[in-house]
């Protein structure tokens, strides 16, 4: 690894999730002076609402070949985890045409070759950045179970297993009664389970942000409450400072991880990103009488399963809308739903519903890097997996704006790829 830079530059990081703190938190670590800046409190956005779950076997897109057989049944499925927006619907129809476009074999095995170096150390990520911190005891590890209702449905699944095996993810596949005498919780009608050894969890993924925050300002760093509104450049088209609301902040460096907001932001700047909301939700049933002994993944129903200190978690679905609009009832009936049938004898006192905004490209793959040589980057775009690759996109972009070279070919998240 190349010397950390004797220059110490002043850095504004916009978007307090867990990429933004994460991205904070190595920069003040290589000497830097940094400000993070969100109009909400750390940890509060997509980072909150997640299902907590370090998802390094999320290797393989939604964008799969079946993709072109699933999407009409998922439509017209009212039991499906899949909702749409039709108003908003032919606003996002370039978004969707290149989205579809990506469900071949030939792409599919590309974006698994390019994501795969993101994902697959995760945990190790993760620990690297809270080792030795008040911070090391919300990551937990822990196995990762996959659950099916009967072998057949893990055969069908085949093709995704078999990137994944390509990845070093092979599971071990458990199946009859054996079932519930390793997840009691489960009902009868789940016969089949694929279990990964060596994951990991977050127990409270909101706190766990808003506690990298809290100790990123015991670095020396400065967490700003205000609303973006502006990144200013000079004539030589580099940053020269972010103006909020409240305050302009004069920067040598700037950095966007906003989620869903840093369209906006670019936009500004004359990009025009191909970015969208898949809008995702969750049910906390608070003080459950079961739960789960490992995180699962209820595959029929595409939802997360997580014991968290709050009560247990369910999260998922996928609604395609506007991420201005306010949350929608049926999804949240779904998971209530999908819940009570796959823990059929689990009580609980109460509920809490959420629902938030996972930025997604049409390539499945984030945006991370410089926006040509103007000192501003980006990492945004993570779609499901923010809070997986957080800590490693973080490490990545203080690497180069220290003027170091991650240990990765980047080419694939290339912010100019749609310009091209």
């Amino acid at each position: 690894m190349a010397t950390l830079p004797t220059m110490t530059k002043v850095i504004v990081v916009v978007g307090a999730g867990i990429v933004g703190v994460s991205t904070a938190i190595w920069l003040r670590r290589a000497g830097h002076n940094v400000t993070l800046i969100d109009k909400g409190a750390p940890g509060m956005g997509a980072s909150y609402g997640n299902a907590g779950l370090l998802a390094q076997w999320a290797v393989v897109p939604v964008t799969t070949p079946k993709l072109w057989r699933d999407a009409p049944r998922y439509l017209m499925d009212p039991n499906s985890p899949l909702f749409v927006k039709w108003r908003h619907v032919p606003r996002m129809l370039p978004w969707l045409a290149q989205y579809m476009r990506n469900a071949t074999n030939k792409r599919t095995r590309e974006i698994v070759s390019s994501i795969s170096p993101l994902l697959l150390d995760a945990v190790d990520q993760h620990r690297s950045l809270i080792q030795g911190t008040p911070v090391e005891n919300w990551v937990r590890d822990s196995k990762m179970t996959f659950v099916y209702r009967n072998r057949a449905g893990f055969d069908a699944d085949a093709y995704g297993w078999q990137l994944k095996a390509h990845a070093g993810l092979t599971p071990t596949v458990i199946t009859g009664q054996a079932v519930q005498e390793i997840e009691p919780i489960l009902s009868a009608d789940h016969r089949c389970i694929a279990v990964l050894e060596g994951q990991g969890h977050v127990t409270d993924p909101g706190r766990y942000v808003a506690s990298l925050a809290q100790y990123f300002e015991t670095l020396g760093g400065r967490v700003v409450r205000a609303e973006v509104r502006d990144l200013q450049k000079g004539s030589d088209g580099q940053i020269t400072c972010v103006q909020t609301d409240q305050d302009h902040f004069d920067c040598d460096a700037a950095v966007i991880t906003a989620g869903i907001w840093s369209k906006e932001l670019t936009r500004k700047l004359g990009l025009r990103i191909p970015l969208e909301a898949e809008r995702g939700y969750h049910v906390i049933f608070e003080n459950p009488t079961e739960a789960p002994r490992n995180p699962m993944m209820m595959v029929d129903g595409k939802f997360g399963v997580n014991a968290m200190d709050m009560g247990l978690r369910c999260a998922g679905t996928v609604e395609l809308g506007d991420h201005h609009a306010g949350p929608s009832t049926a999804p949240i009936a779904l998971l209530k739903k999908h819940a009570a049938a796959a823990f059929p004898r689990m009580t609980f006192s109460g509920t809490q519903e959420w629902m938030g905004f996972r930025p997604s490209t049409p390539d499945s793959m984030p945006l991370i890097g410089e926006l040509g040589s103007s000192g501003i980057f980006v990492g945004f775009g993570h779609q499901h997996i923010g809070l997986t690759s957080g800590p490693k996109t973080g490490r990545i972009l203080a690497q180069m704006i220290s003027g170091q070279h991650p240990n990765m070919d980047l080419s694939a998240f290339d912010p100019a790829r749609f310009s091209r």
